[in-house]
């Protein structure tokens, strides 16, 4: 695990705010749990704050959240930059015309949505969720994105398990982490 991200002592604290369970929701996964940090508010406002020192002044217009725990980082990212913040939800979960990018799973596949309208061409835009795997649903988001000609800013989640190798799946967007964890 790595937790000094620029030297920032802030990090160190949220990493440690966030709790791992072995075996869930399978034997051999190491989960990690970002609910505890929600439980620390200097653990949670220290996130927020560093994300929004990164934005606050590369004119970000949209914050994208991607469901469920992109809605808990998201939208305070959004309000304290000025930004208007959109959701990515699952399947029938926004009402009115949607656009949708479907995206494979170990088994199966899944599908994220957004309204249609929500975001204009050439609006910039960073997408926050709470944590990156094998990247299917920031790779996703990154598509669905790319039908509205949106300007990806930058990826940004809270964890990274860099073993999964997610990072690959980004387009060659660029992706900001706090917490990295290897080798687990």
């Amino acid at each position: 695990m790595s937790a000094s991200k620029d030297g920032d002592p802030r990090i160190q604290y949220i990493s440690d705010s966030i709790r791992t369970i072995p075996d869930f929701p399978h034997k051999g996964i190491m989960f990690r749990d970002v609910t505890t940090l929600l439980l620390d508010h200097k653990a949670f406002k220290d996130t927020i704050d560093i994300f929004v020192e990164r934005y606050r002044d590369q004119k970000v217009d949209v914050i994208v959240g991607i469901e469920a725990r992109g809605f808990i980082f998201g939208p305070p990212i959004a309000l304290a930059i000025g930004a208007k913040f959109v959701p990515m939800r699952k399947p029938r979960k926004l009402p009115g015309p949607v656009i949708r990018e479907e995206y494979s799973l170990e088994y199966g596949t899944d599908c994220i949505e957004m309204h249609v309208g929500a975001i204009e061409k050439n609006e910039r835009v960073v997408i926050v969720d709470d944590l990156i795997a094998t990247g299917g649903t920031l790779g996703a988001a990154i598509k669905l994105l790319d039908k509205v000609e949106a300007e990806i800013v930058e990826c940004a989640c809270l964890v990274e398990l860099v073993d999964l190798k997610g990072r690959e799946k980004l387009s060659g967007k660029p992706l900001y982490i706090l917490v990295e964890y290897e080798g687990e």
